[in-house]
């Protein structure tokens, strides 16, 4: 349910915080510091995600020191940075709501960029990574999701996991509207917006802190992206599998009519054994890539919540 007050800010700024106990302080300093510079009213939303260090008291510490522009969301659990992210959009009061990341990889200091262009009209201004500080594996990953995304879904954006953003109020409205199962929030406010742009944003080595994103984590975000915003996929596996059909059958009939003139023969079982572990692999993974769509359809008609609430502090 989303939260309204007579007090709106006009910029919302959402974190969120998983296990980030030695950024936390460094990263509302500057924040607090470059919105006080922007000379407009803001809040500061932090959703504390399940962390399992001191986080949890950092944040109300903060809090306590600053109750005028400081709020704090904790969940009872884990659920993830876009749903944590999610729980922010739905408690906003401002009418320029923007991402930020706790681990200081994207600096608070640019967002005086991402306001710059909102002033100018558009209404989503994401960041893109320029110079990426990432390891090799992480930096190229992303680039080749980034590729499939744009070519597969239809959605033209240069950084996808790149959640230094600025959003209009009617996007994250709309966000907020949907039900799906998966909120893959940067894709979704590409969406629903009229006038984006993706501007350069500094990006630097994480310093403090691990990252949360293992390698399983990353293939599990591209599957979510690609199934969640196109049929394409599954379109392409069966034309695969009608490709594969045709191939097969023509091999059954060249083999049948060289049996009845040539005789058989024990020279080509291995072939015709590669062929059949070729098809079933291709069939197995066509069972997973259905099972991944039918997956996210009976996550939907379940209807779970996304996520489950501690407490709100908040003046």
């Amino acid at each position: 349910m989303m939260l309204r007050k007579k007090t709106t800010p006009y910029i919302s700024v959402v974190v969120p915080v998983y296990n980030e106990e030695e950024s936390i302080n460094e990263l509302f300093d500057r924040l607090f510091g470059t919105l006080n510079s922007t000379g407009k009213s803001y809040e500061i939303i932090f959703v504390n995600d399940g962390s399992k260090d001191r986080s949890t008291q950092i944040l109300a510490d903060i809090f306590h020191k600053h109750k005028d522009v400081v709020r704090v969301i904790e969940f009872n659990n884990n659920y993830g940075q876009y749903i944590a992210i999610f729980a922010g959009f739905e408690h906003v009061r401002g009418q320029v709501i923007v991402t930020l990341d706790a681990d200081l990889q994207n600096p608070p200091e640019d967002i005086s960029k991402l306001l710059v262009k909102f002033d100018e009209g558009y209404d989503l201004v994401g960041g893109y990574r320029e110079h990426r500080q990432d390891s090799f594996y992480r930096t190229y990953v992303s680039k080749f999701v980034n590729g499939m995304r744009d070519k597969l879904t239809g959605l033209h954006m240069r950084d996808h996991g790149c959640m230094l953003r600025a959003y209009s109020r009617n996007i994250v409205d709309q966000v907020i509207k949907t039900r799906e199962a998966f909120t893959f929030i940067t894709a979704m406010a590409q969406k629903f917006s009229k006038n984006p742009i993706d501007i350069p944003v500094r990006h630097s080595k994480r310093k403090r802190g691990a990252s949360k994103y293992n390698p399983y984590k990353l293939i599990r975000i591209g599957f979510d992206l690609l199934t969640g915003f196109s049929l394409i996929p599954l379109q392409m596996f069966t034309l695969i599998g009608a490709l594969t059909s045709l191939f097969s059958g023509t091999l059954v009939v060249y083999l049948v009519i060289r049996r009845i003139f040539i005789g058989p023969e024990v020279e080509g079982v291995f072939t015709l054994f590669a062929l059949l572990f070729f098809m079933m692999s291709v069939l197995i993974t066509g069972i997973g890539l259905i099972g991944e769509y039918v997956g996210r359809a009976y996550l939907s008609l379940c209807n779970h919540p996304r996520y489950v609430i501690k407490k709100i502090i908040e003046k």
